[in-house]
């Protein structure tokens, strides 16, 4: 970094400690020349390019998200109440994360997106797309439920997909935590959601499983 003398506008090697031209006495200028120094990166090649790279990355992973939205139907005015009851259950039993993911950053479709088209699961009562944080609400989520709590225990599961986190832990989270919810054999286990969800975790989760004479052996109950 050279000095550039703000008295006439030589410029001096960086070590000089005066002009050669008019002797002005440099000390004290260092921030002077700091500051020009990180002006000139600012307009350097480098930063610009990187600049509009950053952008286009934006902007392609924007139009990706779009693309998501456009190629799925909305949910209806009574599913959306639906989710909205389910939620509120959510958050009286303490789950407040899940409580913001669900009610501010997600966007509910009823149909399939183009990707999710061909990567749906069979038996499926939602599916999320992570990290563009938008979930498919299934039919079998509203048919198959026994009552709002139930479907709580879905968007549970799926919130913590929202999260980043993959089907063994979404399993595992929604059943050490099925007594706090209020989700438990005593009230749902006669449900078709409750006896699916308890074999998929047995069989995904095989850890929890392990305590013999308890029924199912289930070690969480």
């Amino acid at each position: 970094m050279k000095k550039k003398c703000p008295n006439c506008q030589l410029v001096n090697f960086a070590t000089a400690e005066n002009c050669l031209r008019c002797a002005f006495n440099f000390t004290g200028t260092s921030n002077f020349d700091q500051s020009n120094a990180k002006k000139s990166f600012f307009r350097s090649k480098l930063f610009i390019r990187g600049g509009g790279l950053l952008t286009a990355i934006f902007i392609a992973l924007f139009g990706f998200y779009l693309s998501l939205i456009v190629s799925a139907k909305r949910l209806a005015y009574d599913e959306k109440k639906s989710i909205e009851r389910s939620i509120l259950i959510l958050e009286e039993k303490g789950f407040g994360k899940e409580v913001f993911l669900l009610r501010f950053l997600t966007a509910y479709r009823g149909t399939d997106n183009w990707l999710n088209v061909s990567t749906r699961e069979e038996n499926a009562y939602a599916a999320t797309n992570f990290p563009f944080e938008i979930m498919t609400i299934y039919p079998d989520f509203f048919q198959y439920s026994q009552d709002d709590t139930e479907r709580a225990a879905i968007l549970l599961h799926e919130a913590q997909h929202l999260k980043g986190a993959d089907e063994k832990s979404a399993y595992a989270f929604v059943w050490k935590n099925r007594q706090q919810l209020g989700w438990t054999e005593a009230s749902h286990g006669r449900s078709i959601i409750w006896q699916h969800v308890r074999k998929q975790t047995r069989d995904i989760v095989p850890e929890l499983f392990t305590c013999k004479g308890k029924e199912f052996e289930d070690c969480s109950e």
